[in-house]
C-alpha cells in the first residue's frame, strides 16, 4: 500500500529511543521528513546520528514554554508540521502506600502534560491549516489498573479521553486525533517497569519477566517496529477514516470491547 507519506513532515516526541526511534526510522523509511524531541541532548545525538537526516531538538515537554519553543524551532526548519507523534514521557512506578498528592501530580506532568503541551499548539495551527494528524502513544495501563501503576495509569486513561474527544473536536477542521495503546513491549521503559514490579513481588527481575509474558495470548512482547507499523499507518491516508480511536496493541491480555 502506498501510503503517501513522502511529502509529509513529521514530528516525534520521545524520539531519540525505543518506540519513538522507531517511528522516526519508519516515517524517514516513507520518505517523510522527520524532528525528534527529548529531554537529553546525548540521547538526541546518537539518535540523530543513527537517522543520518533527521532534526533533533532538546525540549522538556512537560513544561509548556519549552514545548512551545521546541514546536516553533521545528517548524523555523522544516516547515509546518503535517504530523505529530507523542511517544515521550512516563510515569514513575510507585506502590499504592507511597503516593502522594505530589507523586499523582508529577506523574501528569511526565505523561498527561508532556503530551498536552505540544498537542495544544500544535492542534490549533493544523486546524488553522485545515488539514493534519496527531498519533498518541499511550500505554495500556490507562485500561488495566496495575498496584504499581496508578498514577501513571490515570494520565494514560485521560490522555484517551483527550484523544477520543480532541478526535470529535477537530474533526470538522480537518485533522484527526488517533492512538495506539501498547502494552510489554522491548524498551527500556518497559524494562524499568518490570525492575519495579520485581522489587514490589519480591521476586527476580527474571521471575517477573516470565511471568508477565506467560500472560501474553502471543506469548512475547512486541517488538518497538510493530509497535511503529501501527502509528505510520495510522496517520497515512490509508485511515483517513480513522479518528479518536485509541488501537489497543497489548498482544490479547486484555480481551474486552472496544
Amino acid at each position: 500500500m502506498e501510503l503517501g507519506l513522502g511529502s509529509k513532515r513529521v514530528l516525534v516526541t520521545g524520539g531519540s529511543k525505543g518506540i519513538g526511534f522507531a517511528c522516526a526510522r519508519m516515517f524517514q523509511a516513507e520518505g517523510a521528513r522527520v524532528a525528534i524531541c527529548s529531554r537529553s541532548q546525548a540521547n538526541v545525538d546518537a539518535a540523530v546520528g543513527l537517522l543520518g537526516s533527521a532534526f533533533g531538538v532538546v525540549a522538556d515537554c512537560a513544561d509548556a514554554g519549552a514545548a512551545l519553543a521546541m514546536i516553533d524551532r521545528v517548524e523555523a526548519a522544516l516547515g509546518p508540521v503535517d504530523v505529530l507523534v507523542n511517544s515521550a514521557g512516563a510515569a514513575r512506578r510507585t506502590p499504592p502506600p507511597d503516593l502522594t498528592p505530589e507523586i499523582w501530580r508529577a506523574a501528569f506532568d511526565a505523561k498527561f502534560f508532556s503530551y498536552i503541551n505540544v498537542i495544544d499548539p500544535l492542534i490549533k495551527r493544523m486546524a488553522a491549516r485545515g488539514s493534519g494528524v496527531v498519533v498518541n502513544v499511550i500505554g495500556a495501563g490507562g485500561k488495566v489498573a496495575s498496584p504499581t501503576h496508578l498514577a501513571g495509569g490515570s494520565a494514560n486513561a485521560a490522555l484517551m479521553l483527550a484523544t477520543a474527544g480532541l478526535g470529535a473536536a477537530y474533526g470538522p477542521s480537518g485533522v484527526r486525533v488517533v492512538a495506539v495503546s501498547p502494552g510489554l513491549t522491548e524498551t527500556d521503559r518497559v524494562a524499568e517497569g518490570l525492575a519495579a514490579e520485581a522489587r514490589a513481588s519480591g521476586v527476580s527481575l527474571e521471575q517477573a519477566r516470565r511471568q508477565a509474558v506467560g500472560r501474553l495470548p502471543l506469548g512475547r512482547m512486541a517488538s518497538p517496529d510493530e509497535i511503529a507499523s501501527a502509528v505510520v499507518f495510522l496517520a497515512s491516508a490509508g485511515a483517513s477514516y480513522v479518528t479518536g480511536a485509541t488501537l489497543a496493541m497489548d498482544g490479547g491480555v486484555a480481551p474486552v470491547v472496544i
